[in-house]
């Protein structure tokens, strides 16, 4: 299959990353079902797309005809049967958990048909665990999009172990041709590329609040004062989700325990449900639960931090991890850059 046979494209999950992922194939110019398991779920995801629009008619990117006919190409469904019948290719862009994902993709291999790639948005789970559950491992791929998958170009196009380089290079071509700047991934590794980068320094800053070294506010005030994150760490996690976080670090624990454990602070905020903006709380509070930067960060909390902690440390961390992933032939140079800048 070459990426001109693709026209029709399933989208599983309406949520935060499934809307906005459904939202792009349809700009594009393909037919798109999206599926979730509750109406509500869909309801919200189709206005979120419908609003997503609205402000791009607004700042003049697109026309009004145009968003009409985006709108127009996506039909929102709860059977999963209707909407995997005809794709070309599967995005599936649920809940981080493995069992729930290799079941999913079990249902996929019944339902499409031979020639269908079965996709996973996924962060950092393994796309080989996901494949063993088909009899199709070789069309079986990893299509990490990022958070808002409408703004952000970055996508990763992971192999598994069967993952063949037809259906590698099929995907990153569909990345292109949505806009993307697609980056391969050639070895199945906790993290990928970008959160094999990212995600170790946010484990460590994790591990000094659990042990009382520094508050969560201190960190951030010095990240986003002295280093120019406007999310900081510990803020992008409450953006991204708690459990979102929780799920990834639990999965670098399982396949790295010798390097990696969940910080008690993120079990502690995952088991109290305090998941971040969606619940209104996380490492802290959003009352509207709408993402806005605490007041708690501030200039007298940076300079007070600078004593204890470094924001060169978690850069550090992640030049040593970027530079075994090239030694490792898991990514080149410029597919690092491209994907960490």
């Amino acid at each position: 299959m070459k990426v001109e046979d693709i026209k029709n494209i399933a989208v599983l999950g309406a949520g935060l990353m499934g809307h906005g992922i459904a939202q792009v194939c349809a700009m594009a110019g393909y037919k798109v079902w999206m599926r979730d398991i509750k109406q509500e779920f869909l309801d919200s995801g189709m206005q979120k797309i419908q609003w997503s629009l609205s402000k791009l008619v607004e700042k003049q990117k697109i026309s009004e005809a145009a968003a009409k006919e985006t709108i127009g190409r996506i039909t929102a469904t709860l059977d999963l049967k209707e909407a995997a019948k005809n794709a070309d290719i599967v995005i599936e862009a649920i809940p981080e958990v493995m069992s729930l994902k290799q079941e999913t993709f079990k249902e996929l291999d019944k339902i499409c048909p031979p020639h269908t790639i079965l996709a996973s948005n996924t962060s950092s789970l393994s796309i080989t665990e996901m494949a063993k559950a088909t009899k199709r491992p070789d069309k079986v791929v990893g299509m990490h999009f990022f958070n808002p998958p409408q703004i952000m170009r970055l996508v990763e196009v992971i192999y598994g172990e069967k993952t063949s380089d037809d259906t590698a290079k099929v995907t990153y071509d569909l990345a292109k041709k949505l806009g993307k700047e697609p980056v391969y991934c050639r070895k199945d590794v906790p993290g990928f590329i970008a959160n094999r980068v990212m995600t170790p320094p946010g484990i460590f800053f994790c591990w000094l609040i659990s042990e009382g070294v520094i508050k969560p506010e201190e960190i951030d005030s010095v990240l986003h004062l002295r280093a120019g994150q406007p999310m900081g760490a510990l803020g992008l996690m409450d953006y991204t989700g708690i459990d979102t976080n929780y799920h990834v670090m639990k999965f670098f624990e399982e396949r790295e325990p010798s390097k990696f454990k969940v910080p008690p602070v993120i079990e502690k905020l995952f088991k109290e449900g305090k998941l971040g903006v969606k619940t209104g709380e996380g490492f802290y509070k959003y009352p509207e639960k709408k993402w806005q930067v605490p007041s708690a960060w501030n200039e007298n909390t940076a300079k007070a931090a600078e004593q204890k902690f470094q924001p060169f440390w978690g850069i550090y961390l992640s030049v040593n991890i970027a530079a075994e992933l090239i030694a490792n032939n898991v990514a080149t140079p410029e597919d690092v850059d491209k994907a960490v800048k």
